[in-house]
């Protein structure tokens, strides 16, 4: 704590810095007001949704970023493939989240510093179990996935070269639906937009019952804030990093998690 206190005059002219070098970028890039990043997202609760505090777990880790410089974060949502064009080719906006680096994806943007973790498991019916510990042992399944996402650099390949057989929906809850009508015999989805989805109402306690999932297969991945890849967007990606290195994201995360009743 002495240390930060030291520190205070330094760190707050290096954020007035900051502030003015995203405040040109934002007016350059027409982003929303002086004030405000805006950005689109897909709703993908519990990480991004218009319903939960802040808007979620990563929502709350953009906001605690920005406000680090005195801005807001204004989010708008869309479907996910539709998320991609506005924050990439809009220049109303500053970019789109959140989203996991993939080679390809690194053409596109300016990622930001991690803002929360991912982690895929495999779900699958209990009477009808799926394990597998290597991608060679879905080469025979009929795998629901959600058309636009990133699973893992493998995966991704595989399923685009046909080795893998996939049959793409909208979103995750589409594809527990299909699950549960036995359209194919496992999806794959985060652990806790799972949790998430199968806490609705929607979805009854015999369906959860019915529900099991497998973990292992898919590492843990981090999401980002994808900034446009323009010299504005560089400039505000480097703006919102440096923020980023003084705010303690990983406790945030954590805090976050408890704060809904998630073990996180």
């Amino acid at each position: 704590m002495h240390e930060v206190k030291s520190t205070r005059s330094v760190a707050g002219r290096r954020r007035c810095a900051i502030a003015g070098m995203i405040l040109c970028a934002l007016s350059v890039a027409q982003a929303q007001t002086p004030q405000s990043i805006r950005v689109a997202g897909e709703e993908w609760p519990p990480y991004l949704a218009r319903n939960l505090p802040d808007d979620g777990v990563t929502g709350a880790m953009l906001r605690a970023v920005l406000d680090r410089l005195g801005y807001t974060a204004s989010i708008d949502y869309f479907p996910w493939r539709r998320a991609i064009e506005v924050g990439m080719h809009d220049p109303r906006y500053a970019g789109v989240m959140p989203v996991l680096r993939t080679p390809d994806r690194e053409k596109l943007c300016h990622f930001s510093a991690p803002l929360g973790r991912t982690s895929y498991v495999l779900a699958f019916l209990k009477d009808q179990p799926v394990r597998a510990g290597s991608l060679a042992g879905l080469r025979d399944l009929r795998i629901g996935t959600v058309s636009g996402y990133s699973y893992s650099p493998e995966f991704d390949t595989q399923a685009a070269q046909g080795t893998l057989s996939v049959e793409e929906a909208v979103n995750d809850e589409t594809n527990l639906r299909k699950l549960l009508f036995r359209r194919f015999p496992v999806v794959i989805i985060d652990r806790q937009v799972l949790r998430h989805l199968l806490a609705k109402p929607t979805f009854t306690p015999a369906d959860r019952e019915r529900i099991g999932t497998s973990d292992g297969l898919f590492r843990e991945r981090t999401m980002h804030l994808c900034f446009r890849r323009t010299t504005v967007g560089q400039m505000q990606q480097q703006a919102f990093d440096n923020a980023a290195r003084e705010v303690d994201l990983p406790r945030l995360e954590r805090d976050y998690w408890r704060r809904i009743g998630y073990d996180g």
